[in-house]
């Protein structure tokens, strides 16, 4: 499951146009479109929509995890988790942000960091990477969770990442939030999940992997061109190396989508010769616009369609427990 946070049809292509006129989605076999929309707002936010997809319900902005009516909900992860699968996640945000959180924790507001880390210290997902470090070692309770984490190894480096053979790994790329990827954000994203994939693929069982391209969303808030661009790149490189995975293996599925778009970014102009584009934007927060869905792999064709994004969960539960 991969998500690009705030990618609507507009950051899309101008990582299109800004690379030489390709993305890797267009080797996606099925294209669909979802409605974004939390229960309470025509425009959500990320933790409503992330809640919609991994768990199936809509329910309010700023709560992960649980119904409109604060009642917990079992997400995508926890359902494969059951059935044998690993897990993994690999973000460009904080690893408690509203998007990865969705998929392990159940809280009231996207902004409990120190209940959405304590969480994830419970989760027994196999892989993490993301930021946040200050949330596990640096809380108002004085926990540390990193040291109450006994049966996880803490990666400091892609290399201790990638040499570990614990089946359990965290890795806490920064203090707070990752700097951008324009200014030297190391290490890649594609790097990570590579590594990811075959740690996943050493354990031998299946897998469920969520990676989020978390910045192309601060980027669209902040209506800095530059910054977008750079994290659509970056995401699109992710995208290559997940297909090639899957096309070698032929039993997997990959999902991409949004959880909303952000700015409402336009392309204004620009030059196709030379790679670059000309943006605008209307807002600094999301909107309500649908945003694709792009599948291969085994069962992508249900994918396909126009739908509420409340069926991502439907139809992947469908897929895993067939």
């Amino acid at each position: 499951m991969m998500i690009g946070d705030g990618m609507g049809l507009s950051q899309i292509s101008s990582g299109m146009y800004s690379n030489n006129n390709y993305t890797s989605l267009e080797r996606s076999k099925y294209v669909g479109l979802i409605k974004t929309h939390s229960s309470n707002r025509l425009i959500t936010d990320s933790a409503a929509a992330g809640t919609a997809m991994s768990s199936g319900v809509k329910t309010k902005n700023t709560v992960v995890g649980m119904d409109e009516n604060y009642k917990p909900l079992k997400n995508i992860l926890e359902i494969c988790k059951d059935l044998g699968y690993s897990t993994g996640i690999v973000v460009t945000s904080t690893i408690v942000h509203a998007t990865p959180a969705t998929y392990y924790s159940k809280v009231k507001s996207r902004y409990q960091y120190e209940d959405i880390s304590s969480q994830l210290a419970q989760s027994d997902i196999n892989f993490f990477i993301g930021g946040g470090e200050r949330y596990f070692n640096d809380r108002s309770d004085n926990r540390n969770l990193l040291t109450e984490m006994e049966d996880y190894f803490f990666a400091t480096s892609i290399e201790t990442y990638k040499n570990s053979k614990s089946d359990k790994i965290g890795y806490l790329t920064s203090y707070d939030d990752p700097i951008e990827k324009h200014k030297g954000r190391e290490p890649s994203l594609p790097s990570l999940v590579e590594a990811t994939i075959k740690k996943l693929e050493d354990l031998d069982k299946p897998f469920f992997l969520l990676i989020e391209g978390a910045q192309i969303d601060w980027a669209s808030h902040d209506n800095d061109p530059k910054h977008m661009i750079s994290e659509m790149i970056e995401f699109d490189n992710t995208i290559k190396k997940v297909f090639d995975f899957i096309e070698n293996d032929g039993n997997t599925l990959v999902v991409i989508t949004a959880d909303h778009e952000t700015g409402g970014v336009a392309i204004t102009g620009g030059d196709l010769l030379k790679s670059k584009v000309k943006n605008k934007y209307v807002s600094g927060s999301h909107t309500a616009t649908m945003v694709p869905v792009f599948s291969s792999g085994y069962k992508a064709h249900n994918f396909k369609g126009v739908y509420d994004n409340t069926e991502i969960f439907n139809k992947l539960f469908e897929i895993v427990n067939q």
